[in-house]
């Protein structure tokens, strides 16, 4: 299991390359949660989203010992991440995109001066045919959420917020592979055990949900959903554990609740953010708890 330690190293290391996001507030969302709802702001971040922090914290730390070429398996957003502190450090890189990746993000991921591969549509296939490149060009892979320094780097967030706002009740975070949450948590435990920490998966998108029912990992078929962040098939073997440890619930989300979740901060936060950052926001309406925190894949949030 990961540690406290271990998020605080990475916090350090992470000081000069990551930003500190700031955490948003509405009035219209308090009313509707009946809580005192903060959003940690993650799409503000370098790259737009949270990926940054466990990509970098991976990255440098295998630059240290002699990396030159990097290998990723993305839906895109730990793609531009890697790509991006590639860049910076002077590595090259190669990212394996889904074959119906998101336009935008291929075209970030090739901005950012990485080699764009397409390959199958799931996670699974990705990784897969990722580490078949690590043998054939001699790189070396960087997970997307399934290795300690990345959720390490992920976890940053969960120290973030408790800095940031006082005395949470509950932090809500969105749940695809599991590296946000596993993070998240064990930064929100392992400092105030009482707080609860619920993660959020699409409906067409409950792997994580299913395996901790059933107590295993299960996988289920490729996910359609708007939330193409979350749209992981199985959970990671190394981030369950930690779910299944300090987690308290994992909840669902309709399409039709993320995408006026998408709508809501767009229209009245005036916030562009990707459906994968808003499928907390709709479980904060619904719960009516008196103080919620809420995190998710692009946009982290925290509320009392």
């Amino acid at each position: 299991m990961i540690t406290v330690k271990e998020l605080n190293e990475a916090r350090v290391r992470l000081h000069n390359t990551v930003h500190v996001t700031p955490v948003l507030t509405s009035n219209t969302l308090n009313k509707q949660a009946n809580a005192s709802v903060y959003i940690k702001s993650e799409h503000l971040q370098k790259t737009g989203s949270f990926k940054i922090r466990g990509a970098t914290n991976c990255v440098m730390q295998a630059k240290e010992q002699g990396a030159e070429h990097l290998i990723a398996a993305s839906s895109g957003n730990h793609g531009q991440a890697v790509a991006y502190i590639a860049r910076e450090l002077g590595l090259n890189a190669t990212i394996v995109i889904p074959e119906d990746a998101n336009a935008a993000k291929e075209e970030a991921i090739r901005n950012y001066g990485a080699q764009v591969i397409h390959f199958g549509t799931t996670s699974e296939e990705r990784i897969a045919h990722a580490n078949e490149l690590v043998d054939q060009l001699g790189a070396t892979f960087i997970p997307p959420y399934d290795d300690t320094q990345i959720i390490a780097g992920q976890g940053t967030v969960g120290l973030e917020i408790l800095s940031q706002v006082n005395n949470p009740e509950v932090v809500v975070v969105p749940v695809g592979g599991g590296g946000l949450i596993s993070g998240v948590a064990t930064a929100i435990k392992s400092i105030h055990p009482e707080v609860k920490v619920i993660g959020v998966e699409p409906v067409n998108a409950d792997d994580t949900r299913r395996s901790l029912e059933q107590g295993e990992r299960v996988s289920i078929d490729a996910a359609n959903t708007i939330a193409d962040g979350l749209r992981a098939s199985t959970p990671g073997a190394m981030t369950f554990p930690i779910i299944q440890q300090h987690v308290d619930e994992i909840v669902t989300v309709s399409e039709e609740d993320i995408r006026e979740a998408f709508v809501f901060y767009l229209s009245r936060m005036k916030q562009v953010i990707e459906p994968s950052g808003a499928a907390t926001s709709p479980h904060c309406a619904r719960e009516k708890l008196h103080t919620m925190a809420a995190t998710s894949s692009s946009l982290p949030a925290a509320a009392t």
